[in-house]
C-alpha cells in the first residue's frame, strides 16, 4: 500500500517529444530572444545552404544553426577561430533532444563600433563627392608602366606579380612597398602612393630618360582578413590621397564580400589582388590578335586604293589616246593662236597710225591757239604791273621822302627838329629841313 502510495506522488511522465516541446517553450519564453558571444569551431556549410557550427569559450559550448536566409545576408565568410557576436533564439532539436541556438544574425566581435566608423566616414565621403561615377576614370587599355602598392610580405604580391608577368611581360611594374596592416599603414600607404604619383602620367619625367618608367595605372591590393585586419583600407588620409591620384587607381582589397573606404574611392574595385592584375594587363596575345585584325584591314584598304589608282590611270590614258594625236591637235591650236596674234598685231598697228595721222593734223592748230594765249597772258600781266609804277603816283603831285642814306620815310615817328630829308619828285629831288614835328 505504501509503494502504490508513493508511486502516486511521482512526477509526470512525459512523452519524450512533449517534454522536448516544453523545454523549447520554457527557453523561448524566458530567454529570447539571445545575444551571445563567442568563437567559432567546428564551422560546415551543407549544400543547402545551411550553416552548422559550435560557438564556445572557456567556460561552455553550444551548438549553433544558422538556415539560408540568414545566412545570405552575410558580408564576411565565418571561419574557424572568428571571434562573433550572436543573435538568435534558443531551441531544443527534438529528433536529437539537443540544446541549440538558431542564429538569426551575425558580425565578428568588435565590429559594432568600427563598423559604426566605417558607415559615419563613407557618409561624410559620399556627400563630398569622393565616390561619384563622373570623377571615375577609365582604365588605359595598354599602360606604359604599372605601380603597385602592398607589403612585400604579403600573398597578393605574389598573386598580382604573376599575374602580371604571365599576360605583360612587356609592362613595367614598379612596386612601392608598404604596411597593409596595423597603426602604421595607412600612412605607409599614403607616401607609397605619393611616390609613384611621381612617376605617373604627365607628371613623369622625360620619356628619353632610359631608367625611368612612366606609371599610367596604380594597383592597391592586399588579401582578405577580419575587418580589424582591413581597416588601414579605411582610413580617411588615405582616401583623399587615392582621390588625388593623377593616374586611375584600382583598388583589390580583400575577398569578394569585402569592402572599404578606399574601394569606393578608387577608379575601380576588383573583387580580389589577382582580379586586380587582370584588369590592367590584357593578355599579350588578345594585343597580337588585334595587329593582326589591324594588318589585314590596313592591307585591304592599301589594296582598295591600289585599285582606285589603277582605275583611275585606265581612264586617263583611255582619255588621253595616241601622243601622236595630241601632238596634233596641239599643233592646230598653236596655229590659231598664231593667226589670232598676226591679226591682232596688224590691226593695232594700223589704229595706232590712223591716230597718229589725227595727231599731225591738229596739232599745228593746238600750238597756234596756244601761243596766242600765252601772248595775250604776257599782255594782262605787263599792264598790271605797269600800274605799280611808283612814278605814276609821283606824276599826280606825291612826293617820295627818304634820309640822307635813302631810307624810306613813311611815319611822323621818324621825323626829328632840324632833320635833313629827301623829298623825290615826278621831275627831281629837293633837300628839305625839318623845323618841327606835330602829331595827330
Amino acid at each position: 500500500m505504501g509503494d502504490l502510495d508513493s508511486f502516486s506522488a511521482a512526477p509526470r511522465v512525459w512523452q519524450v517529444g512533449a517534454l522536448c516541446r516544453a523545454i523549447a517553450d520554457a527557453l523561448d519564453a524566458r530567454f529570447n530572444p539571445v545575444a551571445v558571444a563567442g568563437e567559432i569551431s567546428g564551422f560546415s556549410k551543407a549544400t543547402s545552404g545551411h550553416c552548422y557550427f559550435t560557438l564556445k569559450d572557456d567556460s561552455g559550448q553550444i551548438r549553433c544553426a544558422m538556415f539560408r536566409r540568414a545566412a545570405s545576408a552575410l558580408d564576411f565568410v565565418p571561419r574557424d577561430g572568428d571571434r562573433v557576436e550572436l543573435r538568435g533564439r534558443l531551441g531544443v532539436y527534438e529528433p536529437r533532444g539537443e540544446l541549440q541556438l538558431v542564429v538569426e544574425s551575425m558580425r565578428k566581435a568588435g565590429q559594432g563600433t568600427l563598423f559604426e566608423q566605417f558607415l559615419k566616414l563613407k557618409a561624410a565621403l559620399q556627400a563630398q563627392g569622393l565616390f561619384d561615377a563622373e570623377r571615375k576614370r577609365k582604365l588605359p587599355a595598354t599602360p606604359r608602366g604599372i605601380g603597385l602598392v602592398t607589403s612585400l610580405g604579403a600573398a597578393a604580391l605574389h598573386d598580382v606579380v604573376t599575374t602580371l608577368q604571365r599576360r605583360v611581360p612587356h609592362i613595367p611594374v614598379v612596386i612601392a612597398p608598404a604596411s597593409v596592416q596595423g597603426a602604421s599603414a595607412a600612412s605607409e600607404m599614403v607616401a607609397a602612393l605619393e611616390r609613384l604619383y611621381g612617376l605617373a602620367g604627365a607628371r613623369a619625367a622625360p620619356a628619353q630618360e632610359a631608367s625611368h618608367v612612366c606609371i599610367d595605372v596604380i594597383l592597391l591590393v592586399r588579401g582578405g582578413g577580419a575587418m580589424e585586419d582591413l581597416w588601414a583600407f579605411n582610413d580617411e588620409t588615405l582616401a583623399r590621397t587615392i582621390a588625388a591620384s593623377p593616374v586611375p587607381v584600382i583598388s583589390g582589397v580583400g575577398h569578394e564580400t569585402d569592402f572599404t573606404i578606399a574601394d569606393f574611392v578608387a577608379d575601380l574595385r576588383a573583387p580580389t589582388p589577382t582580379a586586380a592584375a587582370e584588369l590592367v594587363a590584357l593578355p599579350a596575345q588578345s594585343l597580337l590578335l588585334a595587329v593582326d585584325a589591324l594588318q589585314t584591314k590596313l592591307q585591304a584598304a592599301v589594296e582598295r586604293k591600289l585599285d582606285q589608282c589603277e582605275q583611275r590611270l585606265d581612264r586617263l590614258s583611255s582619255s588621253l589616246g595616241r601622243p601622236s594625236e595630241l601632238a596634233s591637235r596641239q599643233r592646230l591650236r598653236l596655229a590659231a593662236l598664231e593667226h589670232g596674234l598676226s591679226s591682232a598685231l596688224t590691226a593695232g598697228l594700223h589704229s595706232k597710225r590712223s591716230q597718229l595721222d589725227r595727231l599731225q593734223q591738229v596739232y599745228p592748230q593746238a600750238q597756234q591757239r596756244a601761243l596766242l594765249c600765252e601772248q595775250e597772258r604776257v599782255a594782262k600781266a605787263a599792264l598790271r604791273l605797269k600800274l605799280l609804277d611808283p612814278s605814276l603816283v609821283l606824276q599826280r603831285g606825291y612826293a617820295w621822302l627818304s634820309d640822307d642814306v635813302g631810307g624810306p620815310l613813311g611815319s611822323v615817328t621818324q621825323f626829328q627838329p632840324g632833320q635833313h630829308v629827301k623829298a623825290t619828285l615826278a621831275d627831281g629831288v629837293v633837300d628839305l629841313g625839318v623845323r618841327a614835328v606835330l602829331h595827330n
